[in-house]
């Protein structure tokens, strides 16, 4: 990542980029085994009129989902849209989720990215990376993030 990110970034800056892309692929990775069906109780419980949310965290089994048809792999299929895609994906985690993200000024990172042309490349990187937690701990993300 180093590389993609050297000339564009300081080397004290990578950071703000590379914490929070390895926030959202553990994220991702979590949440993948229940996407689908998180997607289908969505459309289900609001076509019932009802507030889908406490439905929704109880299909996820997480205390936070996230509703958009995207994910990280899947943002690869339009490098045209990137960041509008990345950005509503973001958008359509829960509240909690989103608070990190502008927590980490996330919406800066994903600028400069793309306006240095990078967004698309650091996006595919991360999106290789296997965060889920059968192959990577708990304790192991917690020294990955220290």
């Amino acid at each position: 990542m180093a590389d993609l990110l050297r000339g564009d970034y300081k080397q004290s800056d990578y950071g703000k980029v590379i914490l929070p892309f390895t926030v959202l692929r553990r994220l991702d990775c979590v949440l993948e085994p229940t996407k689908e069906a998180v997607l289908a109780e969505k459309e289900l419980r609001e076509g019932q009129g009802l507030d889908p949310e406490q439905f929704l965290l109880r299909v996820a089994g997480h205390g936070f989902c996230n509703t958009s048809a995207l994910s990280l792999k899947r943002l690869m299929g339009d490098q045209d849209n990137i960041g509008e895609n990345l950005r509503s994906y973001i958008q359509a985690f829960t509240p909690e989720v989103r608070d990190i993200f502008e927590s980490f000024k996330f919406h800066l990172q994903v600028d400069g990215l793309d306006s240095a042309g990078l967004l698309y490349m650091v996006c595919e990187r991360f999106a290789q990376i296997d965060l889920h937690p059968e192959t990577v701990s708990n304790a192991e993300m917690g020294l990955v993030f220290e």
